[in-house]
């Protein structure tokens, strides 16, 4: 029985060390989080783009950083304060330092009355506005104004930072692993896909032996990943096998598959093919239900082969977009469980192959003690062995012909590697 918490015991460290810096797309506390990770991972290289750079049909934004956030009473006491929750000022805010009744301080706050508790994640990065986010309940106690409204940000020329990282393997075809670090103080939909990603990439650093090669990507959602594609689309075409978007990937919830738009590209075959083996029991969505960097992955005219594989999905949760999306909500166990899928998708990514017999007709096996010289009426024999024969004709990878045969990818792999080693292989 494998302890999933132990697994995930780390993950969740990392993932409380990185909770009270205030990501966006942009700004300081999207560097600290890159820097954090490049501590984790040393070949990881941090990039920048200048804001204002064209990206496809899109403008990189103004970099954005935020120093201070609070209302006071007309007392002088502070009712609600960034320092409190990153969440509570709407993120890419413009600065404000004004005197408000609450009638007009109403049109600048964001609450969710069906969550009382909950304090709502709120963004507008390409208009210039104001906002305060809080619970229900905070704005029913905020009392009478006026009300004193600070917010210090500012939104400079400055950079949109991403990270990638690049483990050569024996060939230059490659598998992607990509997920997003813009999203402030929420464990699940942030969070979780950084460090899980994080975890199996230093696994797949220590097999020095790798056959392949592999990517990991750390973007602001959808414009950093826009911006990623933009300046490795000829190599990503050329080179690229199969990619994954990781998110939402900590909490307690079963697990959830995003196909790509192709719906049935290697990824999507090999992720099905690691929840059978591991029967796991998952949730599949339609490419109609996708809303992560899936989105430019596989938009047309780019069109490459990436899914996603979460926990629960986003916005399939109630926490989700909220601060009850908090460390608590995600656990080493759900962690743990997450990335020990992605450990075995990433084991059967190196075991695949797309093996052809040598023979014309099928192999005499009994010469090489591989099946019985004997026939007797009702005895299958080695069946399953002539089955994946069958199917080595250069045409079908390891993963296809377990899925063909019902049969497992190991068992698979250990037949061929038995018929490699008779020299039919």
């Amino acid at each position: 029985m494998i302890d999933y918490t132990v697994i995930g015991s780390e993950l969740h460290k990392w993932a409380s060390e990185l909770f009270p810096l205030n990501r966006s797309l942009t700004g300081e506390g999207t560097l600290q989080t890159l820097h954090y990770l490049k501590d984790l991972l040393p070949d990881l290289e941090i990039k920048s783009i200048e804001s204002n750079s064209k990206v496809f049909d899109w403008t990189v934004p103004k970099e954005w950083n935020i120093r201070a956030g609070f209302i006071k009473n007309k007392n002088g006491k502070i009712l609600i304060n960034l320092n409190n929750n990153n969440l509570h000022v709407m993120s890419y805010s413009v600065s404000v330092n004004s005197i408000f009744t609450k009638d007009q301080l109403a049109k600048n706050v964001h609450f969710l009355e069906s969550q009382p508790d909950a304090i709502p994640y709120v963004t507008s990065y390409y208009k210039d506005a104001w906002a305060f986010c809080m619970s229900y309940n905070q704005w029913l106690n905020l009392g009478d104004g006026p009300f004193e409204v600070v917010i210090d940000s500012e939104k400079i020329n400055g950079f949109l930072n991403y990270a990638e990282i690049y483990i050569p393997g024996k060939s230059e075809q490659e598998f992607l692993f990509s997920t997003y670090i813009c999203h402030p103080s929420m464990a699940n939909n942030e969070l979780s896909g950084p460090v899980v990603q994080t975890k199996l990439l230093q696994k797949i650093i220590e097999n020095q032996d790798n056959k392949y090669s592999y990517r990991g990507v750390f973007v602001p959602e959808t414009i950093g990943s826009l911006v990623y594609i933009s300046k490795n689309l000829e190599s990503l075409k050329k080179n690229l096998i199969a990619g994954w978007v990781l998110t939402c990937l900590g909490d307690s919830g079963e697990f959830s598959y995003i196909p790509s738009r192709n719906g049935n590209s290697y990824a999507d075959r090999i992720t099905l093919d690691c929840f059978r083996q591991n029967n796991i029991p998952y949730k599949h969505y339609s490419w109609l239900d996708r809303g992560s960097d899936e989105r430019q992955y596989c938009a047309p005219g780019i069109d490459l082969p990436v899914c996603s594989v979460t926990k629960t999905k986003y916005g399939e949760y109630d926490q989700y977009h909220t601060s009850l999306d908090d460390l608590n909500f995600i656990s080493p166990e759900g962690l743990g469980q997450s990335l020990h899928f992605f450990e075995s998708l990433y084991q059967n990514l190196e075991k695949n192959t797309t093996p052809r017999i040598k023979t014309l007709g099928e192999p005499q096996l009994g010469k090489r003690n591989l099946y019985p010289n004997t026939s007797i009426k009702g005895q299958m024999g080695s069946r399953d062995l002539t089955n994946i024969i069958s199917y080595l004709d250069g045409q079908h990878n390891l993963i296809e012909i377990s899925q063909i045969c019902s049969l497992s990818t190991d068992f698979v792999s250990e037949t061929i590697e038995i018929l490699r080693e008779n020299d039919l292989i």
